[in-house]
Parts: structure tokens; C-alpha cells; sequence
């Protein structure tokens, strides 16, 4: 039934047939493709269907290039943290020559005429890492990352690239405590790198040190250099210690108040060297051939008795 004035619509609305369809859109194909092929008639049409899908193809390429661009910045962090360590072990590995070197030139220059002096012997050291430093607030102490089955004993001398960090003074299985410069039960005796004197330094805390029992007329100046005189047997000689920053010339007090900086990184974690210990000098023969008139070390001479 019908609405007045309106045709009920098709049951099917029937457009070309399904062939004819196939047959157009295929001649369209052939001919634009020999347009485009002859005469370049879509090239238009192809730079701007690229110009609009540019974005579209750089939005959905980011997050592969994102991550290939984080792999390698990660890469290349790795990669120069490892050298950087590489070179700062090297660097800590020759400390010990390079810290000694100033020493012994004028050491040589002053005993050269000296032929019977004799040479020190060159200490091993071993690398270790400061860990963190020890849970009593009132004590200057670190620990390292080496211990007894690493060769370490205690007693031990622990430097940096700079100069004397510390002692050796507690040994575990696989860690060490290092007894800092700065801490009030650590001394160390020293001498001074202008003049040679001689003196003890010992640490005032709060990451200073001072020198001790120096008369109130002593040769030291404010920016003189510190280094271990060897006297202890612990520390070679010629290791950077300290420099002077104050001196409190008091005539009421027999002893000068010398407050000194340490040089070293004492107060910052890092790496370490810890130095072995210092080899023993051969001793004299007692064997030697006695002259004429000195009897033999060691020997009775017996009398002839006729």
C-alpha cells in the first residue's frame, strides 16, 4: 500500500552490472598508468599524497627510532664509563711513581755524590674501591672493597692520584677499614718539602689537620707543602700530605698552632690505592774478612798457650 502522492521505493536498487564495473575501473587503471607512464600527468598527485602521509610516517617511525637512538646513547655510556675507569685505574696504578717523582729528583740531586747510596726498592699497590664510610659519627674511617683475600694486611699505606688518603687499620676476609688522615687518633710523621723539616702531623678533625709539638719560631709558612718523611716505616717517603693554610704564633705557648688542609681526596669516595708494604733492606754480612788489627765479629780469639 502506497502513501498518497509518493511511489513505494524499489525492492532492489540496481546499478551497472558487476562485469561492466570490472571493465571500467580496469581501462581507468591502464590508461592513468600510461598517462603517468608517457607523460607524467600523476606526478602531482604523488607528491602531494607524500607530502600529506609525511607526518603520518614519521609519527608511527618515532618509537623505532626512539629506541634504536636509546640503545645507542645507552651503548655509548657504557662504553665511556669504561674507559673512564680504565684510565683512572691506570692513573691510580702510577700514583705511587708519579707522587714520588718530585722527591726523588732532588733527593738525587742532593746524595748524587754519594756512591754507596742505596736505592729504594719500588712498592706494588693494589686498586680497591671506598665502599662507605664507617657508622660511628665521631671516627674518620672508610671501607674498601678489598680485604685479606685480596693481599691486603694491616698497616698498610692508602693513597689516591693526589696523595695520602689514610692507613689500613681493621682487615676482613673480603673488605679493609681504612683509618683516614683526618681523624683524631691517626698520626703520621711528615717533613716539610720547602726546608726538609721535620715534624708530626697528626688529624684535628672536621676534615683538618695540624702540626704538633713545632716551637712558636718554627720555619713553616702559610702554603708549604707536606710530605711523608719515611721515618715510620709505613709511608714511603716523598707522598703529598698536606698544606699549611694558618699558623697561630702564640708567645705565651711553647708550641705553635699549625692548622693544615690535607690534599688528598680524603673526604670524597672513589678508588684507592693501597700501597704493600715497604720491603726490608738486606742485612750486613757478619762474615766479613776482619783486618789485622780487629778481631772478628762474633768469634773469640783464643790465646796459644806454650
Amino acid at each position: 500500500m502506497s502513501v498518497v502522492g509518493h511511489a513505494p521505493p524499489p525492492f532492489f536498487k540496481r546499478g551497472p552490472a558487476p562485469l561492466v564495473r570490472l571493465a571500467f575501473f580496469v581501462t581507468l587503471s591502464l590508461v592513468l598508468l600510461i598517462a603517468d607512464l608517457r607523460f607524467h600527468t600523476l606526478e602531482w598527485a604523488r607528491l602531494a599524497v607524500a607530502t600529506a602521509a609525511w607526518p603520518l610516517q614519521r609519527a608511527t617511525g618515532m618509537p623505532i627510532d626512539a629506541a634504536g637512538d636509546f640503545g645507542a646513547y645507552l651503548s655509548r655510556q657504557t662504553t665511556l664509563l669504561r674507559e673512564n675507569e680504565d684510565l683512572r685505574r691506570r692513573q691510580l696504578g702510577t700514583a705511587n711513581l708519579l707522587l714520588r717523582q718530585e722527591h726523588l729528583e732532588r733527593e738525587n740531586k742532593r746524595l748524587r755524590a754519594l756512591l754507596d747510596m742505596r736505592t729504594r726498592q719500588p712498592v706494588e699497590g693494589r686498586i680497591a674501591e671506598i665502599l662507605y664510610a664507617a657508622r660511628d659519627p665521631f671516627s674518620r674511617r672508610v671501607i674498601i672493597d678489598k680485604g685479606s683475600q685480596h693481599g691486603i694486611a694491616a698497616g698498610q699505606a692508602v693513597v689516591d692520584d693526589i696523595g695520602v688518603i689514610g692507613q689500613v687499620t681493621r682487615v676482613f676476609p673480603l673488605t679493609s677499614e681504612v683509618l683516614l688522615l683526618t681523624d683524631k687518633e691517626q698520626a703520621i710523621p711528615v717533613e716539610v718539602q720547602r726546608n726538609g723539616l721535620r715534624a708530626v702531623l697528626a688529624g684535628a678533625g672536621g676534615g683538618m689537620m695540624e702540626l704538633r709539638f713545632l716551637a712558636a719560631n718554627a720555619e713553616v709558612q702559610v702554603g708549604d707543602v707536606l710530605v711523608t718523611s719515611g721515618l715510620d716505616g709505613v709511608y714511603l717517603p716523598g707522598l703529598p700530605v698536606a698544606k699549611v693554610v694558618k699558623i697561630d704564633r702564640d708567645s705565651s705557648h711553647s708550641f705553635a698552632r699549625i692548622t693544615c688542609a690535607p690534599l688528598a681526596g680524603v673526604e670524597r669516595h672513589g678508588l684507592a690505592l693501597v700501597l704493600g708494604g715497604r720491603t726490608a733492606l738486606p742485612p750486613q754480612p757478619d762474615d766479613a774478612p776482619a783486618t789485622p788489627d780487629q778481631p772478628t765479629r762474633g768469634k773469640r780469639v783464643k790465646k796459644k798457650v806454650r
